[in-house]
């Protein structure tokens, strides 16, 4: 489990937060062209069958994620990524608090929160944060794999495998995740004997 999580945290840290920012208003142009990227992207990322060109893809999807619209937010999400490295999670969760706040239909910023809160072993508070998240992004893999995490912690491994199948159906070449779905199913399969 240590492995999947360290992954988890590798993939949000690995991926730079772009400092630009879009136009804010969600009927602008920028923002649909970006939401219609998105969809191709997510349309892509569920054809591929290779591994590194699938990683490629999940990449842009982070880093279209992280676009708050907002220089301000982005900078705050700068800051409480910094912040987190350095594990010093209560300033990464002063941050995210007014991300969320200023931008509560950012779903990153949401799902950036859960991730502190996973650091901190607050599940609970995690759970919150990630249901947020996928209320907004249905399609993040990284909101349903953190879910996935939390559900394996708190041995409700049957929801972990539903969760990790989750992540399946939208980034099929996830090592993780099909590893975490084999082990889960041999485990559950072994139980029921």
């Amino acid at each position: 489990m240590r492995s999947v999580f360290a992954f988890f945290i590798l993939t949000i840290a690995a991926t730079p937060l772009p400092l630009q920012a879009f136009a804010q208003t969600s009927g602008d142009p920028i923002i649909a062209k970006a939401d219609t990227q998105l969809d191709s992207l997510f349309s892509d990322l569920k054809r591929e069958r290779n591994e590194k060109a699938a990683e490629r893809l999940a990449n842009r999807i982070w880093e279209a994620w992280y676009r708050s619209g907002s220089a301000s937010v982005d900078l705050m999400m700068l800051w409480a990524q910094q912040a987190l490295e350095a594990k010093k999670f209560n300033v990464a969760l002063d941050f995210l608090d007014q991300v969320v706040t200023l931008q509560p239909q950012f779903a990153e910023g949401w799902n950036r929160r859960a991730t502190v809160h996973f650091m901190m072993g607050n599940f609970r508070k995690s759970m919150t944060d990630i249901e947020r998240t996928l209320e907004l992004e249905p399609r993040h893999f990284g909101a349903l794999s953190g879910m996935a995490q939390i559900m394996a912690n708190t041995n409700h491994n049957e929801l972990a495998l539903q969760a990790w199948q989750r992540v399946l159906v939208i980034y099929p070449m996830l090592r993780n995740a099909q590893n975490e779905v084999s082990r889960l199913s041999e485990e559950l399969a072994g139980e029921g004997i």
